[in-house]
């Protein structure tokens, strides 16, 4: 079948741009062909520094005949339906169908060509095209990334013609800038096309780009006894620079490697594109660099080198300028600058948000088994360097900045540590900190943001989350798990919150806390304010007044439900199911650590047969409750054994119900949830038989109300573990 061969060739194009475009290219191509009735076998897109390229194989030379039946009014309708229907389908009475009293209209479309498809598609496409930024030239009204020089269009065999303001379509692409023939090159089809270009110094395929400078990158360093130091990101973008990627090794001053190794590495990436190298015989930096050139060069690229090597010395001359004035200032001027530093309007400064975390460090620390003078101390100084020349330069250097400067200036390695590390993790591929200090300040940065949010009603919604609260929330979780952390979420999250609300912010919550308020105004004591202040005593906090603690509690609730959902992100893709979650957290407990056990419990036990099946019986027994309270309170109390005419599966239920019961009591309290589940597993059998060998719903009101009684002790076992009732199954 025939294949559209597609090239949109502009001037040079964006690296970060040109995956995306490639990505939507591709989107509004298929949804414009499908809609005009055309499928095909297969479709490929490239994308490189001139041209976005599209090739289509197994597209019909036309669109398929088709016929749609449209159901129109009732025969007896008003004529008003009828004629709007009429409008709608072009057709007149006399066309319809009539069938059981209901018109109907046949629509026949005869097929089309796809040569008087294309371009239509391909007008519609550029002229719609979703780049980030674009510019109109010369006097047309088109707008691309980059002026648009030549269109491509080729579809089995020949050319689509058709012009988009001014610009023909053709069979006629461009080599290399460069390094080609500087003529235009013919093509016949894709194949054609791909193989001329590349015997013009372009290579289509950017995966293949990416090859030609690892594997040239790494010959160039192993030929000096060198290695590259891998950078995905930085290979992702020289691979959109160049056509035909040459690279090349270059020397750098020595003294240099006196700075911290991720200046000279970010200096290197962020400004030249350059990859750093290594000395696999060494720690550290070897005083070289790899550019990745688009020309091949007569002479090996020994002139390139020298000029990348003048241009990279300018680079670290100025970061080691900023090194050595941030040595000179220190720590105590940059804390001072913070307070002139808006973190937000309604949470204050940066000094404050630093107060915060510092208190709050301090608090965690006991709970990682940290130091809590270190956790605090590390947690005033992990923020300064955001004043500093360094981090101004490379914001991505925060933090990293501050562990360096934290050692000059004498501070003990955990202190230093956790400065360096405080913001980790910071997605999913970040490493975790284990220690101590480190996992404190983290905690306290978090929780503080995550805190401080929520309580001015800045919450992430749908895919919005400018503050980056949901990775906030993950970073957390991931720091509670791994590192066992024993402690309920409320425990850290109250804390937090009461120190968001002083004074100045005591209108926050205004109205969440009205009824609340309201209730305490009647004298009403609710449950909430007795277990906070149990909690409050119990932690040894001072607590101005009850509104406080209750205006924490709020914020409290909301983020241990987002918690929640975040943690069911996490174990989705651990592979654990999302209603297990749910059924753990509505027990109303808290701890990250002990959720998760029971979660990888229950899924294990769930997977066997008698997990399966008692799920099923809770499941029924839980129904027939539900079906007796909405008729009124249903029976409670002792269940009754060894009455007359009792059956034999009722007896066994009861007696395995309160050995469960007890077994399960004592593995919660040991949290052994393998035993408590084993435990369950035991009523497997006699359930079954209760439900096989028994009726519930006796004529006999004193059978009637044991039987219910015994059905409310079996899912009130079970519901020790989980809440069966929110799992699906």
């Amino acid at each position: 079948m025939p294949q559209l061969l597609l090239e949109l060739f502009s001037e040079e194009i964006p690296a970060r741009m040109q995956q995306g475009a490639a990505r939507d290219l591709e989107r509004m191509v298929s949804e414009k062909l499908k809609a005009a009735g055309l499928s095909w076998d297969a479709l490929n897109v490239f994308a490189g520094p001139r041209r976005l390229t599209l090739v289509i194989d197994g597209l019909p030379s036309a669109t398929p005949d088709r016929s749609e039946e449209l159901k129109g009014p009732r025969a007896n309708a008003p004529e008003q339906a009828l004629e709007g229907f009429l409008r709608k389908t072009g057709l007149t009475k006399d066309q319809l169908t009539e069938r059981d009293g209901v018109f109907f209209a046949v629509i026949e479309q005869k097929g089309r060509a796809t040569a008087e498809i294309i371009p239509e598609t391909v007008d519609a496409v550029v002229r719609a095209f979703p780049w980030p930024k674009s510019m109109r030239w010369g006097s047309g009204t088109l707008r691309w990334i980059r002026p648009l020089k030549r269109i491509l269009c080729l579809f089995d065999g020949k050319v689509v013609p058709f012009d988009i303001d001014g610009i023909q379509s053709d069979a006629i692409t461009e080599g290399h800038r460069f390094l080609g023939k500087g003529q235009p090159i013919a093509v016949n089809d894709f194949a054609d096309y791909r193989r001329k270009l590349e015997a013009d110094y372009v290579l289509l395929d950017v995966t293949d780009r990416k090859l030609k400078i690892l594997d040239a990158a790494k010959a160039v360093t192993a030929a000096k006894g060198l290695a590259l130091v891998d950078d995905d990101g930085l290979l992702d973008e020289v691979a959109g620079l160049a056509e035909w990627p040459t690279p090349i090794l270059g020397d750098m001053d020595p003294q240099f490697l006196s700075l911290p190794p991720e200046v000279v590495r970010l200096s290197m990436k962020v400004h030249q594109k350059y990859f750093a190298v290594r000395d696999p015989a060494q720690h550290g930096l070897a005083p070289n660099f790899v550019v990745v050139a688009n020309v091949e060069a007569s002479d090996g690229g020994a002139a390139l080198a020298a000029g990348n090597s003048r241009v990279l010395s300018a680079r670290l001359n100025d970061a080691r300028f900023f090194w050595d004035e941030d040595l000179k200032t220190g720590f105590d001027a940059w804390s001072q600058k913070l307070s002139g530093v808006t973190f937000h309007a309604k949470l204050g400064t940066l000094a404050e948000r630093v107060d915060r975390i510092a208190a709050l460090a301090r608090e965690i620390a006991p709970l990682v088994g940290a130091d809590a003078d270190q956790a605090e101390r590390a947690a005033r100084l992990a923020k300064a360097d955001l004043a500093s020349g360094m981090v101004g330069e490379f914001p991505e250097l925060q933090g990293v900045m501050g562990g360096y400067y934290a050692r000059a200036a004498g501070e003990p390695d955990a202190v230093a540590d956790a400065v360096r590390d405080h913001y980790k993790p910071q997605g999913p591929a970040d490493t975790v900190p284990t220690a101590p200090v480190t996992v404190a300040v983290a905690l306290a940065d978090k929780l503080d943001t995550l805190v401080g949010f929520f309580a001015i009603d800045e919450k992430p919604t749908g895919s919005k989350d400018p503050y980056a609260l949901r990775r906030a929330a993950l970073g957390v979780i991931r720091l509670v798990l791994d590192n066992g952390v024993r402690t309920s979420l409320a425990d850290l999250i109250v804390p937090a919150a009461t120190d968001i609300f002083d004074d100045q912010k005591s209108e926050m919550l205004a109205g969440q806390m009205a009824a609340l308020n309201a209730a305490e105004a009647l004298g009403v004591e609710s449950d909430e304010l007795v277990q906070a202040r149990h909690a409050a005593k119990m932690k040894g906090r001072v607590y101005v007044t009850d509104n406080e603690l209750m205006r924490a509690l709020v914020v409290a609730g909301a983020l241990v439900a987002f918690f929640a959902d975040r943690l069911k992100v996490l174990l989705r893709d651990q592979g654990q199911r999302h209603d297990l979650v749910d059924a753990v957290f509505a027990l109303g407990d808290d701890d990250l650590v002990r959720i998760v056990r029971r979660v990888e419990a229950l899924a294990a036990f769930l997977a066997t047969d008698d997990g399966a099946n008692l799920l099923a019986g809770f499941k029924r027994a839980s129904n027939i409750l539900k079906a007796e309270e909405k008729k009124g309170p249903v029976p409670t109390g002792m269940v009754e054994t060894g009455l007359p005419n009792q059956p034999e599966a009722e007896t066994k239920l009861a007696f395995a119900t309160a050995a469960a019961a007890t077994a399960v009591d004592t593995a919660l309290e040991t949290e052994d949830f393998a035993a408590a589940m084993t435990a369950l597993a035991a009523l497997r059998a006699p359930v079954d038989a209760f439900f096989t060998d028994v009726l519930v719903n006796s004529d006999v009101p004193a059978e009637r109300d044991n039987r219910l009684k015994l059905l409310g002790q079996v899912r009130d076992v079970m519901g020790r573990v989980a809440d069966f009732g929110l799992i699906a199954g």
